[in-house]
This record gives C-alpha cells, structure tokens and sequence, in this order.
C-alpha cells in the first residue's frame, strides 16, 4: 500500500533552517508529481510547493517563493522541502502528497510539526 512518511520537522529560530524530508513506498515513485502543502494553527490547508516527476520543474506559493526548495531523489524515493529564512508564520504541520493521474492529492503523509518561533 501507498505510504508516505514526513520528517525533519522541529523548533527553529526565525530566519534558520530546517530540511524537511517525505519516505514513499508502494507506488511508482518516479512517475508522479509531489506535493508540499502545510496546515496553520486554526487554519485551513495552504498548498506549498510542487516538484514534476522527474524533478526537473517546479512550482511555489508565493508566501514561500525564494525561500523554499523543493526536490526530489527518485533512485530513494524520497521528497524533500529545505526551508530558509523561516518566518513566525510558516508554523504548520507540513504533509507531503502524492499527485494523482487526475491532479488530484490521493495520498498523503501523517505530517511533520515545524514551529518557527523566538
């Protein structure tokens, strides 16, 4: 069965770093697009940031754009967010997703908690 499993959450300072990272097992990792998308505190889902299937395009939030990278290591099957210059705001538990044959999110990940705070 598909599973998707997020690490590398943690408690940072504002403006430091964190690597974020999503283990896939049970599909064709190669053949799909991937997906970041976070949940505030009290808030609703905010897509993150996409990466194509063979890792050669990708496509950010605004709110994230020249902060984030997204990437992927298709020979580990494995995605990846690095996230600098965080921001008080970008707490969130952030989940990866599987992208779908209908672009669709059918699959996602039981989340990683990053709280960016002083």
């Amino acid at each position: 069965q598909v599973q998707l499993v997020e690490s590398g959450g943690g408690l940072v300072q504002p403006g430091g770093s964190l690597r974020l990272s999503c283990a896939a097992s049970g599909f064709t990792f190669s053949s799909y697009w991937m997906s970041w998308v976070r949940q505030a505190p009290g808030k609703g889902l905010e897509w993150v940031s996409n990466i194509q299937s063979g890792g050669g395009s990708a496509s950010y939030a605004d709110s994230v754009k020249g902060r984030f990278a997204i990437s992927r290591d298709n020979a580990k099957n494995t995605l990846y967010l690095q996230m600098n210059s965080l921001k008080p705001e970008d707490t969130a538990v952030y989940y990866c997703a599987k992208v779908g044959a209908y672009s669709d999110y059918d699959y996602w990940g039981q989340g990683t908690q990053v709280t960016v705070s002083s």
